[in-house]
């Protein structure tokens, strides 16, 4: 009988045995830069916008990141980087603490440096400018939209991130630095001195014209900063007081920023319809509506560029989707992926891309742009000269808004 019962016991310890595996002892604790790095790489697996991670193995991805030697901050960064570049996705990447502040200044506040929007390109994988922002050193001298930035005086592009490259345009008031440049057309390079200036981010400019009689309201917005929906709506409120009688809306050369700003705008010119779709990792479509009056449902025309990128591209989509404007201009950039930003525990961050976005009439524009109703290349002009009758995009939209042909859709 004793016998027995000992046998019994010997099985059902190796039962429990069988299930839990050989004992091993208790698991080694992680160092404070393999706790960041997992961090980083468990923000990426639960929101990365492709749950297959471009078809890599993102499980393999960690274990070999995680085995590197990471003695100290600057090698778990590298290694984090290392590990995003896998997916072979720009806008998914690392920001360090600077990096990631000035991220957010950006959007909300005032910067220092030369005033250039910029991406990577993922067809030449080439830094290139999106836009100079209005009035800013870049601005002032003459980098366009496309222009490819070579090196960062003397440093190549090639060697350096997104951030980092900002980072090295940013800087203290007053400071040089030397961008070379390549523009499609010319062969050789060309190199630029730009003294960093505080750049302003002030994103609207409104007045009210009259060109041939024609009360008109001219709205351009250069980005779509936390405080883009509310000076917006004051410039229609003013233009609408003034008596304007239909709009020009300038996107030209505007690169994007807040998603919501983007949503929120387009909701001042549209009584009701989609704005634009969202389309998650789950492939689950999602969408973000008009809800309420319109500011304004004068006729309006809407001027785009190949710098015309992500929000402009979402605000310009919808307008032109629901047959609330028509566009003017040239193709756009064409970025349709939406980025969040999570805060690491270091007060680093991770961009990464969490959905892709469609236009009400589900055309996904990522890497293709928009192509405008009406289109009218632009030689280079002044700025001083936009908006003027040296600008033949602006003079095409004055034409159709003269011909009656664009109304403003009520619904």
């Amino acid at each position: 009988m004793h016998r027995r019962v000992f046998q019994i016991a010997i099985l059902l310890f190796l039962q429990v045995a069988l299930v839990l595996g050989p004992w091993t002892g208790p698991a080694a604790a992680l160092t404070p830069e393999q706790q960041l790095l997992s961090e980083a790489w468990r923000i990426v697996n639960r929101s990365y916008v492709d749950d297959k991670f471009n078809s890599k193995n993102w499980w393999s991805i960690r274990e070999k990141a995680v085995k590197q030697p990471l003695n100290d901050r600057e090698q778990t960064y590298t290694a984090i980087q290392g590990m995003l570049a896998n997916l072979d996705d720009p806008f998914t990447r690392l920001l360090k603490p600077e990096q990631y502040r000035s991220l957010q200044v950006n959007t909300s506040g005032e910067l220092t440096g030369v005033g250039l929007q910029i991406a990577i390109d993922p067809q030449t994988n080439t830094l290139t400018v999106v836009a100079p922002i209005a009035g800013s050193p870049a601005d002032k001298a003459g980098i366009q939209p496309l222009d490819r930035i070579l090196k960062i005086d003397g440093t190549p592009t090639s060697e350096l991130s997104l951030d980092e490259a900002a980072t090295r345009m940013r800087g203290r008031l007053g400071t040089p630095v030397t961008l070379t440049l390549g523009r499609e057309g010319r062969d050789a390079a060309e190199e630029i001195e730009l003294v960093r200036d505080r750049i302003a981010l002030n994103p609207v400019y409104a007045e009210l014209q009259s060109p041939e009689n024609l009360p008109l309201g001219y709205i351009r917005l250069s980005q779509f900063s936390a405080n883009a929906t509310e000076e917006v709506a004051r410039a229609i409120d003013r233009l609408e007081k003034q008596g304007a009688a239909a709009y020009i809306l300038d996107l030209r050369n505007n690169p994007g920023g807040l998603l919501q700003a983007g949503i929120e705008i387009a909701r001042l010119w549209l009584d009701s319809g989609t704005i634009v779709y969202t389309v998650n990792r789950q492939g689950i479509l999602g969408s973000f509506e008009a809800s309420g009056e319109a500011l304004t449902r004068d006729p309006l025309i809407v001027l785009v560029n190949k710098g015309t990128a992500s929000a402009s591209e979402i605000l310009a989509g919808a307008l032109q989707d629901n047959g609330r404007a028509q566009l003017v201009g040239e193709k756009t950039f064409g970025k349709g992926l939406i980025q969040s930003l999570f805060d690491l525990s270091d007060g680093s961050g991770l961009a990464v891309t969490v959905a892709k976005y469609e236009t009400p009439n589900h055309k996904d524009i990522n890497k293709l742009g928009i192509s405008p109703d009406r289109v009218v290349p632009l030689e280079p002009i002044a700025r001083d000269q936009i908006g003027t009758g040296a600008d033949l995009q602006y003079q095409a939209a004055l034409q159709l808004l003269k011909e009656k042909t664009v109304l403003a859709k009520s619904v």
